[in-house]
């Protein structure tokens, strides 16, 4: 089942590909009608994230944001990015996952 992941939490989307592509259209629009009651802008990048699963240029848009945006968060907030999962990973955990992705399948 895919999953997005917010902050800490991980959030399930349907596994129908067209089902998590029109949750995501209807978030946008949703979004573009947020001055009404309701609905609100907020709803626009929570809808472009679910787009993200789908789409690849969406995803890189995301992708690019998280990057640019995630170092500046570490400068200027390094406990709340750390909290958030942007921290970066030492030395000691990039060699375990590396490890880890080396070792063949237990059979």
């Amino acid at each position: 089942m895919p999953r997005i992941r917010i902050g800490q939490r991980n959030v399930p989307l349907p596994a129908n590909r067209f089902a998590r592509l029109g949750i995501g259209l209807l978030l946008i629009i949703g979004g573009v009608l947020g001055f009404l009651p309701v609905l609100g802008f907020w709803m626009v990048p929570l809808g472009l994230l679910v787009l993200s699963y789908d789409l690849p240029q969406v995803r890189r848009w995301r992708r690019r944001f998280l990057v640019h945006h995630s170092e500046w968060f570490r400068q200027r907030y390094p406990d709340l990015a750390e909290k958030l999962g942007l921290g970066r990973r030492n030395s000691a955990e990039m060699e375990r996952s590396e490890a880890e992705r080396m070792e063949p399948p237990a059979v």
